[in-house]
């Protein structure tokens, strides 16, 4: 009790702040796929190792609603200097709560008890919320920096768009991260769907599906399992599943011991595929990612890491072993190109639509850790791996961030980068700030080029999406014409 509402003053004291000062920190653009940009140091979360990994602009008295914009400070990158001229971010939700009451497969897979979560099941945490509102004030402290906002922005009908999956966890974390990049305005939030269902765009579903298509995808899920297909990736992970069984102490749960669960160590997995849902999975892999998801969540909010880890004292790759069963599972399930290009088409229309409007300053649309593995998946990322976090592929709260930069010729190039918050930064529950900011990680195209800057030129980008849009069209007519061969 006395830490929940520690928690709630910290999260009252963060939504009273309105500005911090600071100076912009120096980024440095690598040539590989992806890599921090920012000098991070912190103190807190030690792992057991010994090992300790880490990682806002003045008020102004100005009268007007909406200010009005000086002229932009350039950045230099390197040959030129540039000028932010808007951003589009496709964010993932932050910390949420699992089900792990009596009853469920968390509570009776095993016979520990669980963090006792800040909210619902399933809906935003109270840390989460807490973490979403500094990383809002992080972006406002950094885009006031750049002069795309002036201080104590107002926007007008049209400079920004906020939309959210209406699911609880996705609306909240838009609207705290809303609360911090603007304090003193209340910016509406979109929701195209019943509250608590899934919005088709945010839905990562198949749209459309034969029998031929299904084994096609079935067969590529499984060619990351080498000769072993399907079973090849179960037995990658088995290290990893001994872990997490030893750690719960699965095997002393009566529930285990029944069979009730099967057997995380031979259970074998299947692709589950229906037109209109979700890709899915059964067997040992999700029961194992069930049960390894609210773990990491119970390690960020657990101040005790040996008591979120149920007694047992882990390292930081530990935590990473752990966290591969997840990120398995996701690429699995969503990263296919034959599945990605499906799942993803409505939203990498609506992103392509952000982008190509002129007239927007900053975009900001919240969904899933499926939305962004299949976006990227579909952009045809090259391969990545995040630092300073134990989920390096797509890890809580993290921002896909596209942001446009012109040059002194005014031509139009972009930066694609993941932004979130390390770790450390999470536990610790850092405030953040241009001294003090998230990691940012730069990420690169199959065969998309970059200027001598690391800089993507508009037109190239557009290509990107514009191709990835058009090959789930073009999925549409290879199937529907070998259905009709097969008929």
């Amino acid at each position: 009790m006395k830490k929940l509402i520690g928690l709630i003053l910290a999260l009252a004291l963060v939504l009273s702040l309105c500005t911090c000062g600071g100076q912009a920190a120096t980024e440095q653009v690598a040539e590989s796929g992806a890599v921090a940009e920012t000098e991070l140091a912190t103190e807190s979360k030690e792992d057991s190792s010994g090992d300790s990994t880490s990682s806002s602009a003045e008020t102004s008295e100005s009268g007007s609603d909406t200010g009005s914009v000086e002229e932009a400070p350039v950045s230099s990158t390197g040959t030129c200097s540039y000028r932010l001229d808007g951003v589009t971010v496709l964010s993932r939700h932050n910390i949420r709560s699992p089900l792990s009451g009596s009853g469920s497969l968390l509570g009776d897979i095993t016979p520990h008890e669980w963090f006792e979560w800040t909210s619902n099941p399933s809906e935003l945490s109270l840390r989460g919320a807490l973490l979403e509102t500094m990383m809002g004030q992080y972006f406002r402290m950094w885009l006031e920096d750049e002069m795309l906002f002036p201080e104590n922005y107002r926007p007008e009908e049209g400079d920004v768009r906020l939309y959210a999956n209406s699911k609880q966890r996705t609306l909240a974390t838009a609207r705290y991260f809303s609360a911090g990049l603007f304090p003193v305005a209340d910016v509406p939030i979109e929701i195209h769907a019943e509250y608590d269902t899934m919005d088709p765009t945010f839905n990562p579903r198949l749209t459309f599906l034969t029998d031929e298509y299904a084994e096609d995808i079935v067969e590529q899920i499984a060619e990351a399992g080498g000769e072993g297909g399907l079973e090849g990736i179960h037995e990658d992970l088995l290290d990893a599943i001994t872990l997490l069984m030893d750690v719960t102490d699965m095997k002393e749960s009566e529930a285990y011991q029944s069979g009730t669960f099967g057997d995380l160590l031979t259970d074998p997995t299947e692709i589950v595929l229906e037109e209109g849902k979700e890709p899915a999975m059964t067997g040992s892999i999700k029961t194992a990612t069930s049960v390894a998801d609210a773990l990491k969540f119970q390690y960020y909010e657990e101040a005790d890491d040996k008591a979120a880890a149920f007694g047992h004292d882990l390292t930081r790759a530990d935590w990473l072993k752990i966290q591969s069963i997840v990120d398995t599972y996701t690429q699995m399930l969503f990263t296919a190109p034959l599945v990605s290009v499906n799942v993803a088409n409505p939203l990498l229309r609506e992103i392509r639509s952000e982008l190509s409007n002129e007239e927007r300053k900053f975009s900001f649309l919240c969904g899933h850790d499926s939305n962004i593995a299949s976006v990227l998946s579909a952009l045809g990322v090259e391969e990545y791996e995040l630092p300073e976090t134990v989920e390096p592929a797509t890890p809580i709260g993290v921002k896909l961030v596209f942001e446009r930069w012109l040059d002194d010729n005014d031509e139009a190039f972009y930066k694609v980068s993941m932004v979130y918050q390390s770790t450390n930064q999470i536990c610790g529950n850092e405030q953040l700030s241009l001294e003090n900011p998230p990691m940012k990680a730069a990420l690169q195209f199959d065969g998309v080029e970059t200027n001598d800057d690391g800089l993507i030129a508009e037109a190239d980008l557009f290509e990107l999406f514009d191709m990835a849009i058009d090959s789930y069209d073009k999925l549409l007519e290879q199937y529907a014409i070998e259905e009709e061969k097969a008929a």
